[in-house]
Order: C-alpha cells, then structure tokens, then sequence
C-alpha cells in the first residue's frame, strides 16, 4: 500500500515539548494507520519495510498547544459537577513543530493472526485489499497528528529514492501483555530509501511504564 500527504510529523521521544520528525515514517505509525483503514480483533500487523517515495523536505511552524493533558478523573468530575471548565487560555503554551512536507511512502506488512481467529491471514489481507482499492476506512488515516491526514493508494512500480541515512533510535511498538506497558525499540536505518523493520524491538532500560488502561 502507498500512503501520501502534504504535512507529517513522526516525532523523535527525546523531544519532551517540541515536536521534531523523524525523516520517515515510524512503524508504530505505520500501523495506527492501517487499522484506521482495516482492523478486527482477530489479527494484527506486522511491519516489515517501509520505503520512502518522495525526497525528504523540511517545515517549521510554531503552534498553540496546552501544557496539561485531560486526565480520566478529570473527566469524571465534569461530568458530575457542569460548573467544572478546563481553561485552555490559562494553559496555552506556543510550541515548535519541525514537520515534513510533500510525503509519500510504500508500506510493506504481515498479517498474524491470533489463536482464536477464525478464518486464515489471506482472508483479512483479501479484504485489507479490497478496501484500500476502494478508499474505504474505519477512520481518516493520519501522519503522524491527526491534522495531517493521509491518502492511500494500491502499491505502484515508483522508486524509492536514493538516500541512506542512519535515523537512530526508534520506537518499534507497544507490548500491552501483563501487567505494565513494555516499550520495544529498534536502530533505525535508511538504505537507498529503504527501512527494514525488525519482526521484534527490543527492550530498553526504564522504557516501561505501567499501564494505565486503553490500547495506546
């Protein structure tokens, strides 16, 4: 499948308040955005390359956030108590982003099937097919933030383009069995516009935390 947009941003985790993209799109997004488009509770994807299509362009922008993130009890006295306001004025804080412009990428995926499916993988990538052909989604797929939504398109004979680049530390995905939240992580690289995507990050010292309920 191929994905484009004019605007992403796949953030770097060592930027705590500024959002600064990785030059390529992450697994983990990768993945959000095939479920928006197909997902059942039978199967999940695997990511195993991503390539990217368009040469890497730059943007900057300074936009207005907040500092605080509405948290569950917040919600439940609000909905109790009608008088209860989040002031977004008294907590709006301004913060950089640095984006990409103009993207595309081919993403390249398994389908694993879970014990107590039913039906074979073929099946769901059968119907995964039929409806990227169709541009049908559960959701609007994004790049990244939710502002800057994809488009999506059967795979094409385009090349990748010709950059190597070693990209770092990079987020694999979420483990959500147990107890806590396990963070998986992989080295990240760019080969003549190719990112292989190990079947299994590994985990990092203090990279888990505990669960706090939701699929993430």
């Amino acid at each position: 499948m191929e994905v484009s947009g004019p605007y992403a941003c796949f953030t770097r985790p060592e930027f705590k308040t500024e959002r600064f993209s990785y030059p390529v799109m992450t697994p983990s997004a990768a993945r959000g955005l095939l479920e928006a488009i197909f997902w059942k509770p039978e199967f999940q994807y695997r990511i195993d390359r991503i390539e990217v299509l368009n040469p890497v362009s730059w943007f900057t922008v300074r936009r207005n956030e907040v500092e605080e993130i509405t948290s569950a009890d917040w919600v439940r006295r609000a909905m109790a108590d009608p008088e209860v306001r989040f002031d977004a004025e008294a907590k709006r804080d301004q913060r950089n982003m640095v984006g990409l412009r103009d993207v595309a990428y081919r993403v390249f995926t398994h389908i694993d099937v879970h014990s107590h499916a039913g039906a074979p993988a073929a099946k769901y990538r059968d119907q995964f097919r039929r409806r990227v052909e169709r541009g049908a989604c559960f959701s609007q797929p994004f790049l990244g933030t939710r502002e800057f939504s994809a488009s999506f398109t059967p795979p094409t004979q385009r090349s990748p383009v010709d950059t190597t680049e070693d990209l770092g530390v990079m987020l694999h995905g979420i483990d959500y069995d147990g107890p806590r939240e396990t963070y998986r992580w992989f080295r990240a690289r760019l080969d003549a516009g190719v990112m292989h995507v190990p079947e299994r990050g590994a985990e990092l010292p203090g990279a888990s935390t505990v669960r706090t309920g939701g699929r993430g």
